[in-house]
């Protein structure tokens, strides 16, 4: 069955399920947060807290090429049902934990099945819709993306005020069974003559063996210095297996990441803009509640809702990116326009003092947000466009590989800078006041514990009336150097993204248009991939 002989009931159901499939695995990332601080009160398990993230974000990342991979080996059905009902059985473990080591190992198991899902849904909506209408598909399926940004931290709230924390993974089960019904019914199957013998097992060993030293080195810069011997080592290993599968690879008949990709422009210059891009993306979520939060003093429920704007800049330029793909010709100023929407949006960011209102800070996340909706379709439809559909599945993922390793990159490094220059900035702001020798405050702890409202209440009711007055100047001028701070933060995000920016230059446009391939049909074991890529 080809995509063209699918009823439009039929496509619209398997969009409907590969929709579902998406808000399943994207939802899961932005609703566990706001559980975290409950899971740790109950399970009692602090030590293990950064590694309920850590190990969903390592074992994603690895599966992400590799599903790809096999996606187009063997078919993208089989792995798309695979990844939901394993994804519903790990989020049902996940609620079902005793304690946090548990939980680490079920939200790494959850992992697994996240990645083989992003692998698969973006690759999918290829198999379903021809190029020209995918290009404004995917521009949807961004913005479902963006939506469960939006939507995440209000419902892991209320689950975790209402029935209780395992309820932010038992809501996956209903949505994940509602999800493997519709694809089930409604997807097509490719017909594969390949075996299992034809998979690159060593590659795909010794991608796993380089990519976990590398991201927990990554991840544990939040309080490890770059030349700690624990990190440097880390990388040292890392990079040791990644030379070793880059030439595995180039012997491999049936390669994870066939290299010759790399050699195809469109494909190349989408992967500097995924990668790059996500700098801005992750140094607005993680960084801006900062801004609301620590510099404007905002609660923290408010700060989660003055987000939401910059999601739906996302989602609403995300559509129009697409919309417009398939009308103009020269499309790569799409993202040239996107990538300096996001320049621009951080350079705002990064002059927000003490003084700013609210409001300006919402219109500056929205013009990131909307700077990003317009590369995130942009990248996915031109390298669809650009490649043999029987490398479909493994370029698409390749993309959504190197957005997730330029986030995972951005935040380790715009957060080793916060961790090293914020104390001593407040250092220098709480000197200049010139306190008494007998005031003594300390500020130490994480920015976002430093400014809860009800926690500085607290501290401030139990001093005399004259320290409070030095309590209120101390407060303000630890603000002040947060600020300060942030405004360096942004200025090194927004400086490392102008490589997305002039990427997006050398892009060479390809028609948007189908290809002679159909989807659904049966693919080759014998397809020379380094020359269809060459020539792609």
């Amino acid at each position: 069955m080809t995509a063209a002989m699918l009823s439009g009931r039929a496509k619209l159901l398997a969009t409907i399920g590969v929709m579902l499939s998406l808000l399943l695995a994207s939802l899961d990332q932005t609703i566990v947060g706001t559980a975290m601080p409950h899971i740790v009160a109950e399970l009692k398990g602090l030590d293990y807290y950064a590694w309920v993230t850590t190990a969903y974000l390592v074992t994603s990342t690895i599966v992400v090429p590799i599903a790809g991979k096999l996606g187009d080996m063997f078919g993208r059905k089989p792995f798309l049902l695979l990844g939901m009902i394993g994804f519903v059985g790990a989020s049902a473990l996940c609620g079902l934990s005793q304690n946090m080591f548990e939980l680490v190992v079920f939200r790494g198991i959850q992992g697994l099945f996240g990645g083989v899902l992003f692998a698969s849904v973006f690759t999918v909506i290829a198999d379903i819709f021809p190029p020209e209408q995918r290009a404004r598909t995917q521009g949807i399926f961004g913005g479902v993306f963006g939506l469960s940004s939006i939507i995440g931290p209000t419902v892991g709230g209320y689950l975790t005020d209402g029935p209780g924390w395992r309820w932010v993974f038992y809501v996956n089960v209903p949505i994940g069974i509602a999800a493997v019904i519709i694809v089930l019914l409604s997807l097509p199957y490719v017909r594969s003559k390949l075996s299992w013998r034809d998979i690159d097992f060593a590659g795909s060993a010794a991608l796993s063996a380089g990519i976990v030293p590398l991201l927990v080195a990554l991840s544990i810069t939040r309080d490890h210095a770059w030349t700690d011997p624990a990190v440097v080592g880390l990388l040292a290993v890392a990079v040791v297996f990644l030379v070793g599968f880059f030439f595995i690879e180039r012997r491999s008949e049936h390669p994870i990441v066939p290299f010759s990709l790399f050699r195809n422009n469109v494909f190349a210059v989408s992967v500097i803009i995924a990668f790059f891009s996500a700098f801005g993306m992750f140094g607005s979520i993680i960084f801006v509640p900062l801004v609301f939060q620590g510099v404007l003093g905002a609660s923290a429920t408010n700060s989660g809702q003055l987000l939401t704007p910059m999601m739906l800049g996302l989602i609403v330029f995300s559509t129009l990116a697409g919309q417009a793909m398939t009308r103009i010709r020269y499309y790569r100023f799409i993202g040239t326009l996107g990538a300096l929407l996001m320049i621009g949006g951080m350079l705002l960011l990064s002059t927000v003092t003490v003084h700013t209102n609210q409001l300006e800070v919402t219109r500056d996340i929205v013009i990131v947000g909307a700077g990003l909706g317009l590369t995130f379709p942009l990248t996915l439809v031109a390298v669809q466009s650009a490649i043999p559909f029987e490398m479909l599945g493994v370029a698409t993922s390749q993309i959504q590989f190197w957005r997730n390793l330029g986030g995972t990159v951005g935040t380790a490094v715009l957060g080793s800078i916060l961790a090293k220059r914020l104390p001593d900035a407040i250092a220098t702001q709480v000197a200049a006041l010139h306190l008494p020798s007998t005031f003594q405050f300390k500020t130490g702890g994480s920015p976002q514990a430093l400014f809860d409202a009800n926690q500085l209440a607290a501290a401030r009711v139990g001093l005399p009336a004259q320290a409070q007055v030095l309590f209120d100047h101390v407060i303000a001028a630890t603000r002040v150097a947060l600020a300060d701070t942030l405004h360096d933060l942004f200025l090194y995000a927004s400086a490392i993204m102008v490589v997305a920016l002039v990427a997006t230059f050398f892009m060479r446009e390809v028609p948007i248009r189908r290809q002679s391939q159909p989807a659904f049909a049966e693919i080759p074991a014998d397809d020379d991939e380094d020359r269809r890529a060459a020539t792609g």
